[in-house]
């Protein structure tokens, strides 16, 4: 077993992506191991029957296949941002907020992303109840810079990489709504550090093999037994 944390990861997935941010953001070192999900390797269906990502194998054996879990698994050890104590409101406040983007929005996100895959849902309905969700959101960034205050929280983090991929959708659309708000908030967390440094592109891990380190301080990534270690 791994002496550090293994991550089972894609990079494009948002649920993955916001479990990556958290490690990052709070420097908790893992084996990165990037999966390509049409070709789940051994390794991470033998510690996820669910076969899904993220998943994070603790090195005593413990298994976190939850992207909310690890990010706060994550912040536990440790929060320099403060990314459990936003400004306004409270930690339930925002797993409420997130409990929506998970639940009702990211339904509708799919149904207007993979249409063929729901032929009896309309898309006109799906595309009106996201728009109903993010016109919330805009209204509520117009009177702060992040949803929950001054400075960027587990709710911000954990809600972007879903927003980002709706307005990836059709990024005309996107432009052309009115939601000056929102659009500058996604931009400006696009155009961060932070997120540069997950977004890395990697080949597949192959069973058998060490993963990347991650993160690493120079905000590039090696092989766990390479420079760095």
């Amino acid at each position: 077993m791994s002496a550090l944390p293994v991550l089972y990861s894609f990079r494009r997935c948002p649920y993955a992506m916001r479990a990556r941010l958290a490690l990052a953001v709070s420097g908790q070192t893992c084996e990165l191991r990037e999966v390509v999900l049409k070709n789940k390797p051994q390794g991470l269906l033998q510690v996820s029957p669910k076969a899904t990502v993220p998943v994070l194998v603790l090195p005593g054996g413990q298994v976190l296949d939850q992207s909310l879990h690890i990010m706060l698994w994550a912040l536990a050890q440790h929060d320099p941002g403060g990314w459990r104590t936003p400004s306004h409101g409270s930690l339930e406040d925002m797993r409420a907020l997130i409990a929506e983007c998970d639940g009702p929005f990211k339904q509708a996100l799919d149904r207007c992303k993979y249409p063929s895959r729901y032929p009896d849902a309309p898309i006109d309905a799906a595309r009106a109840q996201a728009v109903a969700w993010l016109s919330a959101l805009d209204a509520h960034l117009s009177t702060q810079p992040h949803l929950f205050g001054t400075h960027a929280a587990l709710a911000d983090m954990a809600i972007a990489p879903f927003v980002r991929q709706f307005a990836g959708i059709d990024a005309g659309w996107w432009a052309a709504q009115p939601w000056p708000h929102l659009q500058a908030w996604l931009a400006q967390w696009q155009a961060s550090d932070l997120f540069a440094s997950v977004m890395h592109k990697l080949p597949a891990w192959v069973d058998g093999t060490e993963g990347v380190r991650f993160p690493h301080p120079q905000g590039m990534l090696v092989p766990i037994g390479g420079a760095g270690r």
